[in-house]
């Protein structure tokens, strides 16, 4: 059995439980990686990452360099003298980095690899209808995401979870499948396979405000995909055409999806009952929350309190 001296890479909340997991399984590490210190809020103060926040309380060595392929930090790097390097939820590592540790460097990514390669794979598991999810541990190349496997684990995604309660239970089931990988790597036992590439395989780019956007003349559960896998962040949106002068742009999180024939046109607003509906191919989307410009996220029934919908009103 190795010893190891692992240097870890993250820098969000997802990042934080494998940290976490890595140091009470007993392991030695001896450096973390984060992104760094940026503004954030009307104050515009420096925040810290999570996994920074967290290294810190934990009294472990913390590196932020703004340039990975910089002389300063490749030298920090061999200071601390890492044999393996375990990266989560951080950003693409130059050959220099990831090729140093004489037993790799693996990555934790939240996908059944090699199926949604890229940056959003929770977010388009769900927007795509799938079944089940996973997060697999593989070791890095000149690529992304297309390293050897190491290890896989699935994760069954019930029909009306949505981001954030997937994202939740890929991050602890993943921090225990960090600490299997790292027990494999010190006991010499990983047997690495090959990612197959086919025509099959689907890609979870970058989220953007084009690929956000509700497209309303969809079937109804591709439109209820949509929204829950973009539940609570970084939210579905659309335009509001409420019968005035200008549209408004609207994000909307909670929704229920109700199959029912209708004559509406895709996109028609309706207000049954206290009900938020929008009429789609196939039924009707309820919007149970929603958030108008300039506003705080709303539950429905608080804002048919105040807000007036017209009769003309419309989603698009």
């Amino acid at each position: 059995m190795t010893d190891l001296r692992i240097v870890f890479m993250g820098t969000p909340e997802f990042a934080v439980k494998s940290l976490e997991a890595i140091l009470e399984a007993g392991y030695n590490v001896v450096g973390v990686v984060t992104a760094p210190d940026r503004p954030a809020g009307r104050g515009r103060k420096l925040r810290e990452s999570a996994v920074k926040t967290f290294a810190v309380s934990k009294d472990l060595k913390v590196l932020q360099p703004t340039n990975l392929k910089s002389e300063e930090f490749q030298q920090e790097l061999k200071q601390i003298d890492p044999n393996v390097q375990v990266v989560v939820a951080f950003r693409m590592l130059p050959k220099s980095v990831w090729d140093y540790p004489e037993l790799g460097t693996f990555n934790l990514h939240a996908s059944l690899l090699p199926q949604y390669r890229g940056a959003a794979p929770i977010n388009w598991a769900i927007m795509n209808g799938e079944k089940e999810t996973g997060i697999s541990t593989f070791f890095l190349d000149e690529k992304i995401d297309t390293g050897a496997m190491i290890m896989q684990e699935s994760v069954v995604i019930g029909e009306h979870e949505n981001l954030e309660t997937i994202h939740d239970r890929l991050m602890n089931k993943g921090s225990g499948l960090v600490v299997k990988t790292l027990k494999a790597i010190s006991e010499g036992t990983t047997k690495p396979i090959a990612q197959k590439d086919s025509a099959m395989l689907r890609e979870a780019p970058k989220l953007n405000r084009e690929n956000t956007k509700i497209n309303w003349e969809k079937p109804l559960n591709e439109i209820y995909n949509h929204i829950r896998g973009l539940n609570p962040y970084p939210s579905a949106w659309c335009y509001l055409d409420n019968g005035d002068a200008q549209e408004q742009t609207v994000k909307i999180y909670d929704v229920i999806n109700h199959k029912e024939e209708h004559d509406h046109f895709y996109g028609k607003v309706l207000i049954k009952e206290k009900q938020l509906l929008v009429a789609a191919h196939g039924g009707f989307i309820e919007i149970k929350q929603i958030q108008l410009p300039g506003k705080r996220k709303m539950e429905t029934h608080s804002l048919l309190n105040g807000f007036k919908f017209s009769e003309k009103a419309k989603m698009r």
